[in-house]
């Protein structure tokens, strides 16, 4: 989908995808660099492909609400998520295989299975920082729109606001048991989800904690 729009139409979704509660048309100029009415001629044609929608309104100081714009399932569903298909097939095979009872440890160890096919590409990872930081990459390249955060105490977690899983999340659960046995492989630590797009959240927050804490 995202292949046949302009390149600002393409980032004017990006910003929205990054606003969970959406964004106004001032926002949007701002974050575009350009004049109001682009924005509104971006928007209209985006709404009419199904791509965004209106949202809730925001008091504005006194002034008119401002009418702040999101994404339509549509419109999230266009940005690239790269393996979701195939997890589709895992998990299904994992179902009949295992049994709902054991589709979390099942889906743990494939994913920790992954995580070492992808860890021998990069032997020279030492600290934990470094794995966190190259990690972060590869969600980025898988689709996740990954980028890593620097907490107030100063640790490192990843965000990331495009869950290559998040229709399947939304009906199972299971699956996130998979992206956390590939990330705790990955990094040698126990990872904490902290927030939760598939639970309302507006994105997924990961933080790792040494397994000797």
């Amino acid at each position: 989908m995202l292949n046949t729009i302009g390149e600002r139409q393409k980032q004017l979704l990006k910003l929205l995808r990054g606003s969970r509660p959406g964004l106004s048309v001032d926002e949007l100029s701002k974050g575009l660099e350009i004049t109001r009415n682009a924005v509104r001629q971006h928007l209209s044609s985006l709404e009419g492909a199904g791509l965004i929608t209106a949202g809730n309104t925001r008091p504005s100081g006194g002034g008119r609400p401002q009418q702040l714009y999101v994404l339509t399932e549509l419109g999230k569903e266009s940005f690239p998520r790269q393996y979701s298909w195939l997890a589709q097939l895992v998990l299904a095979s994992v179902r009949r295989e295992e049994g709902v009872e054991n589709m979390g440890k099942r889906l743990s160890e494939i994913g920790a299975s992954i995580a070492e096919q992808i860890r021998g590409q990069y032997p020279d990872l030492n600290t934990k920082e470094e794995k966190i930081d190259k990690l972060t990459e590869v969600m980025d390249q898988l689709g996740y729109n990954a980028k890593s955060a620097t907490l107030p105490n100063g640790e490192k977690v990843i965000e990331a606001d495009n869950c290559v899983f998040h229709q399947m999340a939304a009906k199972d659960m299971e699956i996130c048991h998979l992206d956390r046995g590939l990330m705790e492989t990955f990094t040698d630590s126990k990872v904490e989800q902290h927030e939760c797009m598939a639970r309302g959240g507006e994105l997924c927050r990961f933080r790792f904690v040494s397994k000797k804490e």
